[in-house]
């Protein structure tokens, strides 16, 4: 479908959604009309209302005049100036696709490349371009790579695919918004009305009267007829649209294929699913792993870490990328799956051009760290700017230190309400260990640590233990069984929060110490011989017939 035909094709469908709300505003004038000729007065009042009710998220919805466009306010801009390599490859795979370069190139933190562009008077009008590029994907492609990245986004101009989407996405826009709008109303009315009737219920409870079931079946009725009304357009709209975003991406994949070559495009479409699985992953278990806790990575490893990963564990992602993830096709997906999209790519003849993957895509950048420090800058929100900046050695070690403080909270709260009489020697006045304002002194954290170790192992000498145990939070499970079994249950986990606070002591004191590892998950390095000797003790201390003495040595000696 060429670009004139796409274009009205996307402004019926954006009159489509306004013809919609017309001929329901038309309906709701008739029935109005009807219940003003037939209906008694009361009962046309109350059509009144809900008529206007109802047409106000209608016009509404059909009052967004201003289509959508890109703030360009997302990442950090660059001059030619600043990355004359950069911008050099892109003007030349720009005029080898036959179309117009970029106005602005922006680096952001996304697993993604991606190109906008201002188009005016429906599109017929073109106007300012800017090529996003995520310095995470660039962290993980070779320049071939890369540049078939940057070939196949500079392909959606060469086929005029920017210019279309800003009143596609002004229709999808209205939709969402109208359909929201009828939600929240009838979400609105159905919590008025659960908040009615439990008012009656607790006027009955007072009155000694049973109370009756909270029941609001059928109420918001017609907010969400209307809502399934529009939802049924925007579905029709998306897949009307969507089937058409799925072809542009393979021709844009093509015409990467033709510029950059066959297999370095086939290549980067392989990897892109595994970059994105690896960074998820890096995010959420390194970059982030001390965030609850003020902590960072230093200067530009934020976004710049996620190279570490990729090098230790590249056995993994290669595997990855030679199994492609096996997406179920919907019709409103936008990209095709990358299986089908690879399968295409390499069914073209070969070109003679291999996947050369000696330079890393970085080399196009005059100063990677520079710029990886400087869209931190301008990406991360202030409060994450003044956080602590730690070595990662230091960050994964004071993190997972902080996390097992937070996770033995429970059991050290549980301790603290033991009666005195279960406690031994009571630590008479150690500082709870908790962070944030008004936290005790670091060694003061680790005198109360050591203190409430002392008591617990005091309340198991006393006999104290399974009191100790019904004051930690219990599983579904856990709290379900009886005899024996609960025994067993209790004891699990009585060991397990037990080495937790063992473990937090000997970290917090520095005994012993949490190490990053880029290939699998952080380990403790604890101090020698405790290692082989721990387990033991602390099978002993939860016995049936506990002994503490093996751990209290081994906390000595350590």
């Amino acid at each position: 479908m060429g670009a004139t035909l796409r274009a009205l094709r996307a402004f019926v469908l954006l009159a489509g959604f306004h013809l919609l709300g017309l001929v329901l505003l038309v309906l709701l004038g008739a029935l109005d009309w009807a219940a003003y000729r037939w209906a008694p007065a009361g009962w046309a009042l109350k059509t009144y209302v809900i008529s206007f009710l109802l047409a106000v998220p209608v016009v509404r919805g059909m009052a967004l005049l201003r289509t959508p466009r890109d703030e360009g306010t997302a990442g950090l801009p660059v001059t030619e100036a600043e990355e004359p390599r950069l911008w050099a490859a892109v003007r030349e795979l720009a005029e080898q696709v036959g179309t117009r370069a970029p106005d602005e190139i922006r680096l952001t933190s996304d697993m993604n490349a991606a190109v906008t562009e201002d188009a005016r008077f429906l599109g017929l009008l073109g106007g300012t371009r800017r090529l996003y590029l995520g310095l995470p994907l660039v962290a993980g492609l070779s320049e071939a790579q890369l540049r078939a990245v940057l070939a196949h986004e500079l392909g959606h101009y060469g086929n005029s695919d920017t210019r279309l989407s800003g009143i596609t996405e002004r229709s999808r826009v209205q939709v969402a918004r109208t359909i929201a709008q009828f939600e929240e109303k009838s979400d609105l009315k159905i919590a008025k009305e659960r908040a009615r009737q439990e008012r009656k219920s607790a006027k009955r409870i007072a009155k000694g009267k049973a109370p009756k079931e909270v029941d609001t079946t059928g109420v918001g009725f017609t907010y969400r007829t209307m809502a399934r009304i529009y939802t049924a357009y925007g579905r029709f709209s998306m897949r009307a649209t969507q089937s058409t975003s799925r072809r542009q991406e393979i021709a844009a994949d093509l015409a990467a294929a033709r510029i950059a070559g066959r297999d370095a495009t086939a290549s980067a479409l392989r990897v892109l699913p595994a970059l994105g699985n690896a960074h998820e992953f890096y995010l959420s278990s390194y970059a982030t792993l001390g965030v609850e806790f003020g902590m960072l990575p230093p200067r530009g490893e934020v976004f710049g870490g996620v190279r570490h990963l990729l090098d230790a564990r590249a056995g993994e992602l290669t595997g990855m990328r030679d199994e492609l993830p096996a997406e179920p096709a919907s019709p409103y997906d936008s990209h095709p799956p990358t299986a089908e999209r690879v399968a295409a790519i390499e069914a073209l003849p070969d070109d003679g051009r291999t996947a050369a993957e000696d330079h890393p895509a970085f080399a196009l950048f005059s100063s990677p760290e520079t710029v990886l420090c400087r869209v931190e800058d301008a990406t991360l929100a202030p409060e994450a700017l003044q956080m602590r900046r730690l070595d990662w050695p230091d960050l994964v070690h004071e993190s997972m230190t902080a996390m097992y403080v937070r996770d033995t909270e429970p059991l050290r709260s549980a301790v603290a309400e033991l009666p005195r009489s279960a406690r031994g020697a009571d630590p008479a006045g150690a500082p709870a260990p908790d962070g944030g304002a008004g936290a005790p002194a670091p060694a003061d954290r680790v005198g109360a640590l050591h203190a409430q170790v002392e008591t617990f192992l005091d309340a198991v000498d006393a006999g104290a233990v399974w009191e100790l145990v019904d004051r930690l939070p219990k599983s579904e499970q856990a709290a379900a069984a009886t005899g024996r079994a609960a025994r067993e249950f209790a004891r699990s986990s009585l060991r397990r929060e037990l080495a937790r606070l063992v473990t937090t002591v000997l970290t917090a004191d520095g005994r012993a110490r949490w190490q990053i590892s880029w290939s699998a998950a952080a380990r403790l390095r604890l101090p020698e011989g405790c290692a082989e000797r721990l387990p033991a003790a602390l099978d002993a201390a939860i016995a049936e017939r506990p002994d503490t003495e093996p751990l209290r040595k081994l906390l000595a000696t350590a």
